[in-house]
């Protein structure tokens, strides 16, 4: 029985120096403070995103995962380029089709075989 007693003292003892080893103790803090790696946005800024940008786009971990700010930077960019495009891409498709009804409105009023000598 002083056995067990002895036991569970000596436990307690260690697992307190140890919690106070890495707690720490005062001002002197046994564990530096590290900086968090983060994403310096790695989609380039000089030119629209391209399918190996997408491709080669990699997170840095963190404790549960990814960190959610540089998740949610990046698909915020990626949605902002995508709607731009999505735009242009309207836009062009609304050019082309005022384009051809010109073209074919013109084609309709001008005469195929012009009528000489009448």
């Amino acid at each position: 029985m002083v056995m067990f007693f002895f036991l569970v003292v000596a436990l307690a003892v260690v697992v307190a120096a140890v919690t106070l080893a890495v707690v720490g103790g005062g001002e002197s803090a046994p564990l530096p403070e590290v900086a968090l790696e983060r994403v310096q946005d790695p989609l380039p800024a000089d030119r629209p995103v391209d399918r190996a940008d997408v491709e080669s786009l990699r997170f840095p971990l963190a404790p549960r995962g990814y960190r959610m700010a540089d998740v949610d930077d990046a698909l915020g960019r990626l949605g902002a380029e995508l709607a731009e495009r999505d735009a242009r891409i309207a836009d062009l498709e609304s050019a082309l089709a005022g384009a051809r009804a010109a073209a074919a409105h013109v084609h309709l009023e001008k005469p195929d075989h012009p009528q000489e000598g009448r």
